[in-house]
Order: structure tokens, then sequence, then C-alpha cells
């Protein structure tokens, strides 16, 4: 696919997955390509994660299913972008409903959103009820401020795993290229953690995903540093600094960058200390800036997001236009 209409399919992707995100009659309907590739990862991993193996051997067999689930993925996507590309305009548009489904600004925002109307309706309950649905976390240890600085924590990260890198993707290798990102990143949701049982079986889906996600999560820092200078009550200067400072004390390679830029962007400081399970994690701050965040702050952040969808919108058209003139 040419560089010029990958760009006018994400171009296309983002505007109407902006403006209507996944139906949700279409979801019971049909259910949505991650449930799809989930389902996929599932029964990789009761077929393949054998817990009387070696290590080595689960960390063979979940490169294994790696391999597989890429391969079913990616093969998907190209023979959809096979069929549909010779019907010219008609083909793109249908490509970009398509591929609309593998960004996530609407559901992400409206997620978010959740947990601070939880909390202004439902008080302390509330906010850890609607926190629950988008974190890991233990949600009962988690006060006003942990649950405020739990959802600006995942905005900032989940505009990184959930928009920047399947339009980074999509824009460099179209449907395909998105499809097999979308794939690296469900598998390591799902399997890439440091569990019994997952801890090798994941290792190749974990250390995948670093990698894809390398080129996002920085851009998705600049995007937010960048909205912080449009953006009426934040400090691109304060994103900048916090981003130069913190963004490499994360535990993720990747985390860190978003999270950072949104911390120094807002004049909080979020990650630290926090509960997973029974587990407590001893993570550096991110940013300098006060902890006891609240709804408020979680609608700032959602502003800055806005923003930072816009400003990645722009881009985008930007150089699909770019590229269009001089493949002219």
């Amino acid at each position: 696919m040419a560089l010029s209409d990958s760009l006018l399919i994400l171009s296309l992707a983002l505007a109407a997955e902006a403006a209507f995100g996944y139906p949700h009659r279409l979801y019971t309907w049909i259910g949505h390509p991650v449930t799809w590739i989930g389902r996929l990862i599932k029964g990789l991993d009761r077929g393949l994660n054998r817990e009387t193996w070696s290590s080595g051997r689960r960390r063979a067999a979940g490169l294994t299913a790696l391999v597989i689930l890429l391969a079913v993925a990616g093969l998907a996507a190209w023979a959809l972008e096979r069929l549909l590309l010779p019907l010219g305009i008609i083909g793109l548009v249908l490509l970009a409903l398509i591929s609309g489904t593998l960004i996530a600004q609407r559901s992400l925002h409206e997620h978010v959103g959740a947990v601070s109307k939880g909390l202004r309706e439902g008080g302390l309950d509330g906010g850890r009820s609607a926190v629950s649905m988008i974190v890991g976390r233990n949600p009962q240890s988690l006060d006003e401020a942990g649950v405020s600085r739990a959802a600006i924590e995942s905005l900032a990260e989940n505009f990184s795993d959930g928009i920047v890198a399947p339009a980074f993707w999509l824009g460099l290798g179209g449907l395909t290229g998105a499809a097999l990102y979308k794939a690296t990143n469900t598998a390591d949701s799902m399997i890439g953690h440091r569990t019994p049982r997952h801890e090798a079986f994941g290792w190749a889906a974990a250390r995948f995903d670093d990698l894809v996600n390398l080129p996002a999560s920085r851009l998705t820092a600049f995007l937010i540093v960048a909205a912080a200078a449009f953006h009426r009550g934040a400090s691109a200067r304060g994103a900048w600094r916090a981003l130069r400072r913190d963004a490499s004390h994360h535990r993720s390679p990747n985390a860190g960058w978003p999270e950072a830029a949104m911390a120094g962007a807002l004049g909080l400081r979020l990650a630290g200390p926090r509960v997973y399970g029974d587990v407590r994690i001893e993570d550096r701050w991110m940013g300098d800036g006060r902890a006891q965040a609240n709804a408020d702050d979680i609608d700032r952040a959602l502003g800055l997001y806005r923003t930072a969808c816009l400003l990645l919108f722009a881009i985008t058209v930007g150089f699909a236009l770019l590229t269009g003139i001089t493949a002219r």
C-alpha cells in the first residue's frame, strides 16, 4: 500500500472513530476485533502453555504462539486490503472504517470520564468502581487522590498504546500494520505478566510489545507537550521538564514518557508506589507537583487529551496531503 493511501485511511479512521466510536449494537452482534484476537490468544495459551514444561520450553512455546497470532492477524488484514483496495475511494473508506476499530479515542475518553463522574456522583465508592474498569491495581487500596491519579495515568499510557501506536503503525503499514500492532499489544495485556503462569510463556509478547511501542510512546509524550502549549491551564515547559527528568525512571521503557509529560503538564505527581492485588510496587514518581489529585484534575487531563488528539489528526492530515501531492 502506498504511504499516501495509508495516511488517507488513517485520517479518515481517526475522524470516524472520534465521531462514532464502536457501536454497542455491533459489539453485541459480532464482538470486536480485539475480542476476536483475545479468543485466539486464550486458545494458544490453553494449548501451548504447559505448567509441567521447563521455563525455556515455555518461552519457546510463547514465541511460537506469538508467531501464530501475528501470522493470523496479519494475513487476515492483508487479505482485506487486497480485496478492498481495487474498489478505489469506496475501498479506502471501508478500510478506514475497519481500521478505526483498532483505535480507541472515544472509548478511552468515555472510560476515564466515567471515573470523574463516579467520584462526583458516587463519592469514593463510585470512583473506585469506575476506575476498576481501566486499571489492574486493587481499587480498595485507593483513596480519592489515588483513584484520580490512576485514571490520569491510564489516560496517558493508553493514549500511547490505544491511539498513537495503532495510528503510527496504520500510517506506516496500512491495516496490516495496525492489525499486527493490535495483536501484539493485546497479547501483552493478556499474557505479558510476571505471574507463575505467564512469566516465561508471555516473555516474547511482552518484549516485542516494548519494542513496537518505543516510537509511539515518544511521539505521545511530544504530543502532550505540544498540546500543553495550546491548552489553557497546562504547562508545556513543565511537561518538557518532567519528561526529560522522569521518563527513564519508570519501570516500563515506554509508559514513563506519556505519564511524565502528563504529570508535568498538569502540575501533578503520577505513578509512585502502587498496589496490584496484594503486591505493593515501589515505583518512582513522575512529576514534582501535588499528589492530591481529584475529579477536576481528571477533567483537565481529558481536556489536554482532546487537544493532543486534535494535534495528532492535524499532523496526519498534513502528512497525507503532503505525500498525496508528492505522489502526483
